[in-house]
């Protein structure tokens, strides 16, 4: 049996399906890792701009998320409520928290109120929050960055 002598060209051409695999495990990877903000809102909710508006400092563990729309709906979930129908929703969110062994006061509940939802109903709803018994709350709005447009003097005559 005759062997055939590797040419200079086969050595150099390396085997790239393993890197090829590591490129593609690693994408899974940070797929799963990454934090989707989108997951929370909603098409229907348009934030007020702020320019008091930062991002937080710490990270809330498991925040419960409650939009209101600017024609007073509720969107809790994946259910569109009126406000006085969220109360049993947020029950059974408090006994769920209850049942997980976690303290419900140390849950923050992320309200994002539209533009033009009227602030009673944003009250509305952080009172109803608090009958079931929740305590800590975080307000949504739009970071409003401003830009300024440096504009050289002109030498006049």
């Amino acid at each position: 049996m005759k062997i055939k002598k590797q040419s200079d060209d086969d050595v150099l051409e390396g085997d790239l399906t393993p890197m090829i695999d590591m490129t593609f495990q690693l994408i899974a990877f940070f797929m799963v890792l990454i934090n989707f903000t989108q997951t929370e809102t909603d098409d229907r909710v348009k934030l007020p701009d702020s320019s008091l508006a930062k991002p937080p400092e710490i990270v809330m563990e498991d925040p419960i998320i409650i939009q209101l729309t600017d024609q007073s709906e509720v969107i809790f979930g994946r259910s569109t409520l009126a406000v006085n129908q969220l109360q049993s929703s947020l029950s059974r969110e408090y006994q769920g928290i209850q049942f997980s062994g976690r303290d419900p006061k140390d849950t923050t509940v992320v309200i994002r109120a539209h533009g033009d939802a009227a602030a009673g109903e944003v009250q509305e709803v952080i009172q109803v929050c608090q009958d079931v018994g929740f305590e800590n709350f975080a307000l949504r709005a739009q970071e409003n960055i401003q830009t300024f447009k440096y504009i050289a003097p002109t030498s006049g005559p």
